[in-house]
């Protein structure tokens, strides 16, 4: 998986691929509500499962806020344009592993600008929809 990342993102080999991907899942970690963090990690291998909480807060921060504290997690080295890179090829690795109720679950807890992040195929079920979504997560509307 992390030379699927390191290929995708161009990140310099497995080691840097590894820092990337615990920056981009603790990140996303953040963003996810509930369970779902867990839910995700149960289905990763035990390197990449540590850098996402049991319990996700739920924030609702777009991708710009995503992008800016992925940078920051990597180091003063990689600017945000970078970070979202990384983002791709972390995220769409790593959720083309998982179930498809899985990507889905996860899918449903972003807003549409988040797309990028997603494997080709995966559920939106809010596509056409606004991307300011609920109050609590900022996925579909209510």
């Amino acid at each position: 998986m992390l030379k699927t990342m390191d290929e995708r993102g161009e990140l310099g080999g497995p080691a840097r691929a590894l820092q990337a991907a615990g920056a981009v899942l603790s990140v996303l970690g953040e963003r996810l509500a509930g369970g779902e963090p867990g839910n995700l990690a149960a289905q990763l291998p035990v390197e990449l499962a540590g850098a996402l909480p049991a319990k996700g807060a739920g924030e609702a921060f777009g991708i710009d806020e995503f992008d800016r504290r992925v940078a920051e997690r990597e180091g003063g080295r990689c600017p945000p344009e970078r970070a979202h890179r990384h983002a791709i090829a972390v995220l769409t690795t790593v959720l083309e592993s998982v179930s498809a109720g899985e990507r889905d679950d996860v899918a449903a807890q972003l807003p549409v600008e988040f797309e990028d992040f997603l494997p080709p195929g995966t559920l939106l079920h809010w596509r056409g929809g606004t991307t300011g979504g609920s109050s609590t997560n900022g996925g579909p509307p209510s």
